[in-house]
Protein backbone atom coordinates (compact mmCIF):
# COMPACT_ATOMS: atom_id res chain seq x y z
CA UNK A 1 0.00 0.00 0.00
CA UNK A 2 1.68 3.41 -1.15
CA UNK A 3 0.19 5.60 2.07
CA UNK A 4 0.68 9.30 1.51
CA UNK A 5 -0.09 10.64 5.39
CA UNK A 6 1.35 8.19 8.14
CA UNK A 7 1.16 9.00 12.04
CA UNK A 8 3.09 6.92 14.22
CA UNK A 9 2.50 6.98 17.86
CA UNK A 10 1.81 10.30 17.58
CA UNK A 11 1.09 12.81 20.65
CA UNK A 12 0.53 16.47 20.69
CA UNK A 13 0.34 18.18 24.09
CA UNK A 14 -0.39 21.41 25.16
CA UNK A 15 -0.13 23.70 28.60
CA UNK A 16 -3.41 25.11 29.92
CA UNK A 17 -3.54 27.00 33.24
CA UNK A 18 -0.67 25.19 34.15
CA UNK A 19 -2.61 21.82 33.46
CA UNK A 20 -0.99 19.47 30.27
CA UNK A 21 -3.63 18.92 27.77
CA UNK A 22 -3.30 15.92 25.33
CA UNK A 23 -4.79 17.26 22.29
CA UNK A 24 -3.54 13.92 20.24
CA UNK A 25 -2.42 10.87 22.53
CA UNK A 26 -0.82 7.76 20.66
CA UNK A 27 -2.11 8.40 17.32
CA UNK A 28 -1.67 5.69 14.96
CA UNK A 29 -2.84 6.29 11.33
CA UNK A 30 -2.20 5.21 7.70
CA UNK A 31 -3.53 7.11 4.75
CA UNK A 32 -3.84 6.13 1.05
CA UNK A 33 -2.54 7.98 -1.84
CA UNK A 34 -4.92 8.99 -3.93
CA UNK A 35 -7.87 8.51 -0.77
CA UNK A 36 -10.47 10.97 0.41
CA UNK A 37 -10.35 10.35 4.34
CA UNK A 38 -12.61 12.11 6.55
CA UNK A 39 -12.04 12.12 10.25
CA UNK A 40 -14.74 13.04 12.53
CA UNK A 41 -15.21 13.35 16.47
CA UNK A 42 -17.04 16.02 18.89
CA UNK A 43 -15.65 19.44 19.10
CA UNK A 44 -12.28 18.97 21.14
CA UNK A 45 -11.79 15.52 20.08
CA UNK A 46 -7.96 16.42 17.89
CA UNK A 47 -9.24 16.63 14.78
CA UNK A 48 -7.64 20.27 14.44
CA UNK A 49 -4.35 19.36 15.88
CA UNK A 50 -4.19 16.22 13.40
CA UNK A 51 -5.28 18.47 10.55
CA UNK A 52 -2.15 21.05 11.16
CA UNK A 53 -0.26 18.27 12.22
CA UNK A 54 0.00 16.58 8.97
CA UNK A 55 0.13 19.89 7.15
CA UNK A 56 2.82 21.21 8.69
CA UNK A 57 1.17 23.84 10.45
CA UNK A 58 2.44 22.44 14.00
CA UNK A 59 5.36 19.57 15.28
CA UNK A 60 3.98 16.95 17.31
CA UNK A 61 5.30 16.71 20.97
CA UNK A 62 6.13 12.95 20.46
CA UNK A 63 5.71 9.94 17.83
CA UNK A 64 6.37 10.70 13.54
CA UNK A 65 4.36 12.09 11.13
CA UNK A 66 5.47 11.23 7.80
CA UNK A 67 4.07 12.72 4.94
CA UNK A 68 4.73 12.03 1.13
CA UNK A 69 7.65 10.74 2.26
CA UNK A 70 9.14 13.70 4.57
CA UNK A 71 9.38 13.15 8.31
CA UNK A 72 8.05 16.75 9.45
CA UNK A 73 9.83 16.32 12.93
CA UNK A 74 12.97 16.16 11.18
CA UNK A 75 12.50 19.32 8.56
CA UNK A 76 13.82 22.78 9.38
CA UNK A 77 11.56 25.62 9.44
CA UNK A 78 12.04 26.55 6.05
CA UNK A 79 12.30 23.29 4.75
CA UNK A 80 8.38 22.67 6.49
CA UNK A 81 7.31 26.50 5.03
CA UNK A 82 8.26 24.98 1.45
CA UNK A 83 6.66 21.37 2.31
CA UNK A 84 3.46 23.63 3.55
CA UNK A 85 3.54 25.60 0.01
CA UNK A 86 4.48 23.12 -2.46
CA UNK A 87 2.83 19.54 -1.38
CA UNK A 88 -0.31 20.95 0.76
CA UNK A 89 -3.63 22.98 0.08
CA UNK A 90 -5.70 23.97 2.87
CA UNK A 91 -9.55 25.16 3.51
CA UNK A 92 -10.93 26.16 6.48
CA UNK A 93 -14.00 26.77 8.13
CA UNK A 94 -14.26 30.11 8.43
CA UNK A 95 -13.10 30.68 4.89
CA UNK A 96 -9.41 32.55 5.34
CA UNK A 97 -10.51 34.90 2.61
CA UNK A 98 -8.78 38.34 2.55
CA UNK A 99 -11.47 40.64 2.98
CA UNK A 100 -9.86 44.27 0.73
CA UNK A 101 -9.00 41.80 -2.10
CA UNK A 102 -10.84 40.11 -4.63
CA UNK A 103 -11.60 36.79 -5.46
CA UNK A 104 -9.16 36.55 -8.35
CA UNK A 105 -5.95 38.48 -5.70
CA UNK A 106 -6.98 35.88 -2.87
CA UNK A 107 -6.47 32.82 -5.12
CA UNK A 108 -3.14 34.50 -6.57
CA UNK A 109 -2.02 34.74 -3.06
CA UNK A 110 0.02 30.94 -2.83
CA UNK A 111 2.36 32.43 -6.09
CA UNK A 112 3.59 35.28 -3.57
CA UNK A 113 6.28 33.72 -2.20
CA UNK A 114 7.65 32.42 -5.30
CA UNK A 115 7.83 35.86 -7.43
CA UNK A 116 5.49 34.72 -10.22
CA UNK A 117 4.53 36.98 -12.59
CA UNK A 118 1.28 38.85 -12.03
CA UNK A 119 -0.17 37.71 -15.75
CA UNK A 120 0.88 34.14 -15.37
CA UNK A 121 -0.43 33.75 -11.16
CA UNK A 122 -4.15 35.59 -12.78
CA UNK A 123 -3.90 33.14 -15.66
CA UNK A 124 -3.71 30.09 -13.45
CA UNK A 125 -6.30 31.19 -10.82
CA UNK A 126 -8.62 32.20 -13.44
CA UNK A 127 -8.34 28.50 -14.46
CA UNK A 128 -8.84 27.16 -10.84
CA UNK A 129 -11.71 29.56 -10.51
CA UNK A 130 -13.33 28.34 -13.52
CA UNK A 131 -13.30 24.60 -12.31
CA UNK A 132 -14.57 25.59 -9.30
CA UNK A 133 -17.71 27.84 -11.12
CA UNK A 134 -16.56 31.14 -9.89
CA UNK A 135 -15.21 32.42 -12.97
CA UNK A 136 -18.05 34.97 -13.43
CA UNK A 137 -17.15 36.25 -9.80
CA UNK A 138 -13.33 36.70 -9.75
CA UNK A 139 -13.23 40.78 -9.46
CA UNK A 140 -16.15 40.15 -6.27
CA UNK A 141 -14.78 41.40 -2.94
CA UNK A 142 -15.49 38.71 0.01
CA UNK A 143 -17.82 40.53 1.22
CA UNK A 144 -20.08 40.20 -1.89
CA UNK A 145 -19.97 36.16 -2.36
CA UNK A 146 -22.52 34.06 -0.57
CA UNK A 147 -20.64 31.73 2.13
CA UNK A 148 -20.59 28.70 -0.07
CA UNK A 149 -19.28 31.32 -2.99
CA UNK A 150 -16.31 32.26 -0.65
CA UNK A 151 -15.66 28.48 0.12
CA UNK A 152 -15.52 27.76 -3.71
CA UNK A 153 -13.09 30.77 -3.47
CA UNK A 154 -10.98 29.11 -0.62
CA UNK A 155 -10.99 25.74 -2.39
CA UNK A 156 -9.42 27.40 -5.85
CA UNK A 157 -6.64 29.06 -3.43
CA UNK A 158 -6.16 25.48 -2.06
CA UNK A 159 -5.74 24.74 -5.07
CA UNK A 160 -3.84 26.87 -7.31
CA UNK A 161 -0.85 25.41 -6.89
CA UNK A 162 -1.62 21.78 -7.45
CA UNK A 163 -1.23 20.36 -4.38
CA UNK A 164 -0.92 16.68 -3.97
CA UNK A 165 -2.60 16.66 -0.34
CA UNK A 166 -5.95 18.92 0.35
CA UNK A 167 -6.75 18.96 4.23
CA UNK A 168 -10.30 20.61 4.75
CA UNK A 169 -11.03 21.19 8.63
CA UNK A 170 -14.94 21.66 8.74
CA UNK A 171 -15.29 23.19 5.27
CA UNK A 172 -18.75 22.50 5.61
CA UNK A 173 -19.28 24.10 9.39
CA UNK A 174 -20.54 27.54 8.70
CA UNK A 175 -22.72 26.71 5.50
CA UNK A 176 -26.57 25.80 5.72
CA UNK A 177 -27.29 22.10 4.80
CA UNK A 178 -27.67 22.79 1.14
CA UNK A 179 -24.73 24.84 0.17
CA UNK A 180 -22.66 22.47 2.39
CA UNK A 181 -23.82 19.68 0.06
CA UNK A 182 -22.96 21.53 -2.78
CA UNK A 183 -19.52 22.15 -1.41
CA UNK A 184 -19.23 18.34 -1.04
CA UNK A 185 -20.03 17.71 -4.26
CA UNK A 186 -17.64 19.77 -5.59
CA UNK A 187 -14.72 18.24 -3.45
CA UNK A 188 -15.96 15.04 -4.44
CA UNK A 189 -15.53 16.36 -8.52
CA UNK A 190 -12.22 17.75 -8.13
CA UNK A 191 -11.04 14.53 -6.11
CA UNK A 192 -12.01 12.26 -9.04
CA UNK A 193 -10.56 14.59 -11.55
CA UNK A 194 -7.25 15.37 -9.87
CA UNK A 195 -6.75 12.25 -8.20
CA UNK A 196 -5.70 14.12 -4.76
CA UNK A 197 -5.42 12.98 -1.09
CA UNK A 198 -7.95 14.63 0.87
CA UNK A 199 -7.95 14.52 4.64
CA UNK A 200 -11.21 16.56 6.14
CA UNK A 201 -12.36 16.73 9.41
CA UNK A 202 -16.09 17.03 10.09
CA UNK A 203 -18.30 17.05 13.36
CA UNK A 204 -21.34 15.99 11.05
CA UNK A 205 -22.56 12.37 11.31
CA UNK A 206 -24.29 12.92 7.60
CA UNK A 207 -21.15 13.51 5.84
CA UNK A 208 -19.20 10.33 7.93
CA UNK A 209 -21.94 8.11 6.07
CA UNK A 210 -21.05 9.06 2.53
CA UNK A 211 -17.17 8.80 2.98
CA UNK A 212 -15.41 6.96 1.84
CA UNK A 213 -13.26 6.67 4.79
CA UNK A 214 -13.39 7.50 8.82
CA UNK A 215 -11.23 7.80 11.14
CA UNK A 216 -13.33 8.67 14.50
CA UNK A 217 -11.27 10.17 17.12
CA UNK A 218 -12.23 10.60 20.92
CA UNK A 219 -10.55 12.19 23.49
CA UNK A 220 -7.30 13.02 21.34
CA UNK A 221 -7.55 8.81 19.98
CA UNK A 222 -8.48 6.68 17.48
CA UNK A 223 -11.38 4.87 18.27
CA UNK A 224 -12.87 3.45 14.94
CA UNK A 225 -10.91 3.58 11.45
CA UNK A 226 -13.22 2.43 8.48
CA UNK A 227 -12.35 1.72 5.08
Amino acid sequence: MDYHVELKRVTRVFAKNGEQIRALDGVDLAVARGSWTVVVGLSGSGKSTMLSLIGGLDRATEGEVWVAGNDLGKLSSDALADFRREKVGFVFQSFNLVPTFTALENVCLPFVPYKVARAQAEKKALEVLEQVGMLARANHLPGELSGGEQQRVAIARALVNDPELLLADEPTGELDTRTGEKVLELLSKLHRERGMTIVMTSHDPRIAEQAPAVVRLEDGRVVAHAT
